[in-house]
């Protein structure tokens, strides 16, 4: 089954994608609970409309919160060397899916532009596959966490490297670089529709990348380093994954110009600018594509304010650590 989005006389509307027709749900239905009882065709309110991604859609389900985990190696090795500058994947990388809390209020479907964010002069495109919760779930094992997922989307993490990188200089992560959209769809493919591709545990999907028609890259889904189940259960250890829970492979081999740059050591080829428009198919899924406009004014937040520092009084520190160290 494919579920989209559409804007419906100013309203949000979910259905059910077949062909070149989406039949709508009735407006009161939880999509979370009827993907559960998997009989969605009952809460369709017999209204059909006419349905292609190639025009602007909605995304295609309700989100709660994106956790972006950056999974295939090639990608890290390279996109690392354009951001931080590291010549190496740290150990660390190996030892857990590390992942990053973005924002669900940027998500945005195919066909919206995208604005520059403020201040950006190195925005970048990132091509990854989300799955998305639709059952909550609590701590959960790998074997249990499949059973969670509602299903699959593209994944587009617009990334601003230039904010990015002074970000991460603090130690924060990615925080301004990242929130100013995210884009997801056409639709949400749920898991039976893509089991033909699952290979050991991973989908193989391939996955494929353009700025104004021009191939940039591309990749399989079956190269993450952990497979969906390992993520969700790891996403879920000592809390719960709740439906609207977007979980990102993190970007693919090939799948955005800053792997580039690092490896080339230049910015070619050059940032997004405004007017561009970028494609991504994933196979299986389908395709999304945006078009960079430009964005709203930066305004100025003054420089920290300066304070004294100063080591805490002995009595605060710990015992045996002698005065003036």
């Amino acid at each position: 089954m494919k579920i989209g989005s559409l804007l419906v006389d100013g309203v949000q509307r979910y259905g059910i994608v077949d062909g070149d027709r989406i039949d709508l749900l009735t407006q009161s239905a939880d999509l979370f609970e009827v993907l559960a009882s998997g009989t969605a065709e009952d809460a369709t309110d017999g209204r059909s409309l006419p349905w292609t991604s190639e025009s602007a859609v909605a995304v295609p389900v309700p989100i709660a919160s994106i956790r972006d985990f950056i999974t295939f190696e090639q990608h890290t090795a390279g996109s690392l060397r354009a951001v931080t500058g590291a010549g190496e994947i740290p150990p660390a990388w190996y030892e857990a899916p590390a992942f990053y809390f973005s924002n669900p209020h940027a998500a945005i479907g195919s066909g919206t532009p995208v604005p520059m964010p403020p201040g950006c002069e190195v925005l970048d495109f990132e091509l990854e596959v989300a799955a998305v919760i639709g059952i909550a779930g609590y701590n959960l094992t790998v074997e249990e966490a499949f059973d969670h997922v509602a299903g699959f989307t593209i994944f587009n993490d617009w990334s601003a490297r230039d904010l990015q990188g002074r970000e991460m200089r603090v130690g924060m992560g990615a925080v301004k670089g990242k929130d100013t959209a995210t884009t997801l769809g056409p639709v949400l493919v749920t898991p039976e529709e893509l089991a033909d591709y699952q290979v050991g545990g991973h989908f193989d999907l391939a996955m494929e990348v353009f700025v104004n028609g021009t191939r940039m890259g591309g990749d399989t889904l079956a190269n993450m380093a952990w497979n969906f189940a390992e993520l969700i259960s790891y996403a879920s250890r000592g809390t719960w994954v709740r439906p609207g829970d977007v979980l990102g492979s993190g970007t693919c081999g090939g799948g955005c110009l800053a792997e580039l740059w690092g490896w080339a050591g230049e910015r070619q080829p050059p940032p997004l600018r405004i007017g561009d428009t970028v494609t991504m198919t994933v196979a299986g899924i389908g395709t999304i594509h945006n078009t960079v406009t430009a964005g709203p004014p930066l305004h100025p937040v003054p420089p920290a304010t300066r304070r004294p520092v100063s080591a805490p009084p002995d009595s605060l520190r710990p015992p045996g650590q002698d005065r003036g160290q």
